[in-house]
């Protein structure tokens, strides 16, 4: 098919989700991961802090008088700093700083008048029973965490096994809730990030039962030769969603064959560019028939590509349906509906013709567990490129609200993001985006 100029591309990445925003960041600053460290009332970063919290507090309030710490209650070291400063009031403040960009950021200020000079608790979480004895303002929050939850669980059809598994359950959707409002304040596009049907996994269960640890091994990853580039005018903005080469999001449900996805995905996207014809492919044929891979415990787009040259090609969805675990082999050559003729490795300048020339397979850094809507733009902190972990398919790129994207369709069914979609800034080569480029190729 000639479009009669250099055609955008449908892209196969690989990503890792976002990490946590409690995550170490540097062992000479913190304990374990997600505990936090006391600090001296002469620690420098603390005095630092102090001194920003004050600032902020002075430049939000309509008061006559400028006002100044009397006495630190307590104080710790974690991704934020916790200060507590009492003369007429008690106030909690959350700072974020980030000393080689040489940028501070008040995430958090809560005061109240100085009744108690008791430290505040800011990392202690009890959910008990209702009663009249709890504080007002403790229990109308009890109340509306524990109707998100409710909801949550209704919306999701979630059901626990105990009366314990559902409070374990109901402390870790609390402990996301907080890890969601932490992305949101730091995220730099406009993405919305919240409740979602992984709220109530943790980070651990969430990698384990959704994401691809091979992806990050690339000792694995069969060599593939580069591929050839194209030259002319792109258009600003393009979606094969509009031109008919992208199937309906699937879901890969509790098993780690996004790898397979993102290659079907990228097959489905070829064919239609060569054939004018969309299919929906076999996923099942890979999980069951690559013996180089690892099925539901992940695989690599180099090696899938290869296997699916060796077998022939792919059967249909129809022929060969989707069961999300491994089974015996059961393909047949005579159903055989696509197949490709080679693949390769695209350019790593994320900017680069390569990227606009045909359906292609990329890797990068992050799809989060927590991500609603919008553009997402996290500090790349958070996106490690060394830490691929989950794969997908670019089907295009534009622009929302002056925020440059790439639209990613992804395979956790259409009830994540944006019916389905993740949409990640384009042109900082974010989250390792230009990490691991590949196409199959159709001749």
């Amino acid at each position: 098919m000639d479009f009669g100029f250099r055609c955008p591309v449908i892209l196969c990445l690989t990503l890792a989700v976002l990490a946590s925003v409690l995550a170490d960041l540097d062992d000479t600053l913190m304990g374990a991961p997600g505990s936090s460290v006391r600090l001296s009332e002469n620690d420098p970063g603390l005095k630092k802090a102090l001194k920003f919290a004050e600032d902020r507090y002075n430049m939000g309030s309509n008061t006559m008088h400028v006002r100044r710490v009397s006495k630190i209650l307590s104080a710790s070291k974690q991704v934020d700093y916790t200060i507590m400063n009492t003369e007429t009031e008690v106030c909690v403040f959350e700072v974020w700083d980030i000393p080689w960009e040489r940028k501070s950021t008040l995430l958090k200020q809560k005061c109240q008048p100085a009744v108690d000079p008791k430290p505040v608790e800011t990392n202690k979480v009890e959910f008990l029973s209702l009663s009249s004895s709890k504080p007002v303002e403790e229990t109308e929050y009890l109340v509306e965490l524990l109707g998100q939850f409710k909801e949550f669980m209704v919306r999701y059809n979630r059901t626990y096994s105990s009366k314990k598994d559902t409070e374990r359950r109901l402390r870790i959707f609390h402990e996301n809730l907080k890890t969601a409002e932490k992305l949101q304040s730091l995220d730099l596009g406009t993405a919305e990030y919240g409740v979602t049907k992984f709220s109530d996994l943790t980070e651990e269960e969430f990698r384990t039962l959704y994401l691809n640890p091979l992806l990050s091994q690339q000792t694995f990853q069969r060599s593939m030769k580069p591929a050839a580039m194209t030259h002319g005018p792109a258009p600003p903005s393009w979606d094969w969603r509009e031109h008919g080469a992208v199937s309906p999001v699937k879901n890969q449900g509790m098993c780690g064959s996004c790898w397979a996805f993102s290659v079907t995905g990228n097959i489905e996207g070829q064919w239609f560019v060569k054939t004018g014809k969309l299919l929906s492919l076999s996923e099942q044929e890979l999980v069951d028939c690559d013996t180089v891979d690892q099925a539901c415990g992940g695989g690599l787009p180099s090696n899938a590509y290869e296997a699916i040259e060796k077998l022939g090609g792919l059967e249909t969805e129809t022929d060969y349906s989707y069961t999300g675990k491994k089974q015996s082999c059961d393909f047949t050559t005579d159903k055989v509906t696509a197949y490709i003729n080679s693949s390769v490795e695209l350019s790593k300048d994320e900017n680069g013709d390569i990227y606009l020339s045909n359906p292609t397979c990329f890797s990068l850094v992050v799809c989060p567990q927590f991500y609603r809507k919008g553009v997402s733009h996290p500090l790349k902190i958070f996106c490690n490129p060394w830490m691929i972990d989950h794969a997908v398919l670019l089907v295009g790129y534009g622009e929302r609200q002056g925020k440059p994207f790439w639209a990613i369709k992804n395979s956790w069914g259409e009830d994540y993001g944006e019916q389905g979609y993740y949409y990640l800034y384009r042109g900082s080569r974010l989250c390792g985006i230009n990490k691991m480029c590949s196409s199959a190729i159709v001749n």
